[in-house]
Protein backbone atom coordinates (compact mmCIF):
# COMPACT_ATOMS: atom_id res chain seq x y z
CA UNK A 1 0.00 0.00 0.00
CA UNK A 2 1.88 3.05 -1.00
CA UNK A 3 1.55 6.31 -3.08
CA UNK A 4 4.31 7.30 -5.67
CA UNK A 5 5.03 11.04 -6.26
CA UNK A 6 6.82 11.93 -9.01
CA UNK A 7 7.05 14.43 -11.99
CA UNK A 8 9.40 17.05 -10.00
CA UNK A 9 13.00 18.38 -11.77
CA UNK A 10 14.36 21.72 -12.69
CA UNK A 11 12.25 24.53 -14.34
CA UNK A 12 12.67 28.33 -15.35
CA UNK A 13 10.42 30.71 -13.68
CA UNK A 14 7.42 30.47 -16.21
CA UNK A 15 7.70 27.13 -16.74
CA UNK A 16 5.78 24.02 -16.30
CA UNK A 17 5.75 20.70 -14.62
CA UNK A 18 3.08 17.81 -14.38
CA UNK A 19 3.79 16.33 -10.54
CA UNK A 20 1.89 12.81 -10.75
CA UNK A 21 0.97 10.85 -7.68
CA UNK A 22 -0.08 6.91 -8.15
CA UNK A 23 -1.36 5.09 -6.07
CA UNK A 24 -0.99 1.20 -5.30
CA UNK A 25 -2.96 -1.74 -3.04
CA UNK A 26 -5.45 0.39 -2.57
CA UNK A 27 -8.37 2.25 -4.43
CA UNK A 28 -7.35 6.11 -4.73
CA UNK A 29 -11.18 6.87 -5.40
CA UNK A 30 -12.44 6.28 -2.00
CA UNK A 31 -10.32 8.76 -0.95
CA UNK A 32 -9.72 12.89 -1.15
CA UNK A 33 -6.56 13.73 -2.29
CA UNK A 34 -4.08 16.52 -1.19
CA UNK A 35 -0.92 17.97 -2.40
CA UNK A 36 1.54 19.30 0.22
CA UNK A 37 4.99 21.37 0.21
CA UNK A 38 7.61 22.06 2.00
CA UNK A 39 10.40 24.43 1.72
CA UNK A 40 14.11 24.41 3.31
CA UNK A 41 13.37 25.71 6.47
CA UNK A 42 9.69 26.19 5.96
CA UNK A 43 7.00 24.48 7.76
CA UNK A 44 4.81 21.80 5.57
CA UNK A 45 2.17 23.61 3.55
CA UNK A 46 -1.09 22.77 1.63
CA UNK A 47 -0.82 23.80 -2.01
CA UNK A 48 -4.48 22.29 -3.65
CA UNK A 49 -6.93 19.70 -2.39
CA UNK A 50 -9.60 17.74 -4.27
CA UNK A 51 -12.04 14.89 -3.09
CA UNK A 52 -13.60 11.98 -5.11
CA UNK A 53 -16.43 14.30 -6.47
CA UNK A 54 -14.05 16.33 -8.14
CA UNK A 55 -14.44 19.69 -6.18
CA UNK A 56 -11.27 21.13 -5.78
CA UNK A 57 -9.22 23.84 -3.49
CA UNK A 58 -6.32 26.28 -3.69
CA UNK A 59 -4.16 27.86 -1.36
CA UNK A 60 -4.35 32.12 -2.67
CA UNK A 61 -0.42 31.47 -3.79
CA UNK A 62 -1.37 28.66 -6.38
CA UNK A 63 -4.93 29.82 -7.90
CA UNK A 64 -4.84 30.06 -11.35
CA UNK A 65 -1.56 28.41 -11.79
CA UNK A 66 -1.62 25.09 -10.30
CA UNK A 67 -4.59 22.60 -11.62
CA UNK A 68 -5.60 19.56 -9.91
CA UNK A 69 -7.12 16.77 -11.17
CA UNK A 70 -7.36 12.87 -10.35
CA UNK A 71 -7.89 9.44 -12.82
CA UNK A 72 -9.92 6.95 -10.79
CA UNK A 73 -9.17 4.48 -13.52
CA UNK A 74 -5.38 5.19 -13.26
CA UNK A 75 -5.39 5.19 -9.66
CA UNK A 76 -3.55 8.20 -10.09
CA UNK A 77 -4.03 12.10 -9.28
CA UNK A 78 -2.10 15.18 -10.67
CA UNK A 79 -0.90 18.31 -10.12
CA UNK A 80 -0.43 20.58 -13.02
CA UNK A 81 1.89 23.50 -12.46
CA UNK A 82 2.33 26.41 -14.68
CA UNK A 83 3.92 29.87 -14.63
CA UNK A 84 6.14 28.33 -11.91
CA UNK A 85 7.81 31.08 -9.51
CA UNK A 86 10.80 30.57 -7.31
CA UNK A 87 9.19 30.84 -4.61
CA UNK A 88 7.51 27.18 -5.57
CA UNK A 89 10.97 26.14 -5.12
CA UNK A 90 9.99 22.26 -2.48
CA UNK A 91 9.28 18.79 -2.25
CA UNK A 92 6.03 18.29 -2.95
CA UNK A 93 4.41 15.55 -1.30
CA UNK A 94 0.61 13.71 -2.26
CA UNK A 95 -1.62 12.26 0.48
CA UNK A 96 -4.96 10.46 0.49
CA UNK A 97 -7.44 10.98 3.16
CA UNK A 98 -10.96 11.72 4.36
CA UNK A 99 -10.50 15.28 5.60
CA UNK A 100 -13.52 16.25 7.16
CA UNK A 101 -15.50 19.66 6.16
CA UNK A 102 -13.03 22.38 5.48
CA UNK A 103 -10.25 21.07 6.82
CA UNK A 104 -8.38 20.73 3.37
CA UNK A 105 -4.79 20.06 4.72
CA UNK A 106 -4.60 19.23 7.97
CA UNK A 107 -2.01 16.65 8.04
CA UNK A 108 -3.13 13.97 10.38
CA UNK A 109 -6.58 13.12 8.55
CA UNK A 110 -4.40 11.49 5.96
CA UNK A 111 -3.67 7.81 6.02
CA UNK A 112 -1.47 7.49 3.36
CA UNK A 113 1.43 9.76 1.64
CA UNK A 114 3.95 9.57 -1.03
CA UNK A 115 7.72 9.82 -0.76
CA UNK A 116 8.11 13.65 -2.08
CA UNK A 117 9.66 14.97 -5.37
CA UNK A 118 12.00 17.64 -5.51
CA UNK A 119 10.34 21.26 -7.80
CA UNK A 120 13.27 23.39 -8.33
CA UNK A 121 12.40 26.59 -10.05
CA UNK A 122 15.15 28.73 -10.78
CA UNK A 123 15.08 32.74 -11.84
Amino acid sequence: VQLQASGGGLVQAGGSLRLSCAASGFRLGFYDIAWFRQAPGREREGVSYIDSGHSTYYVDSVKGRFTISRDDARNTAYLQMNSLKPEDTAVYYCAAGRPVGSAYFTSSLYDYWGQGTQVTVSS
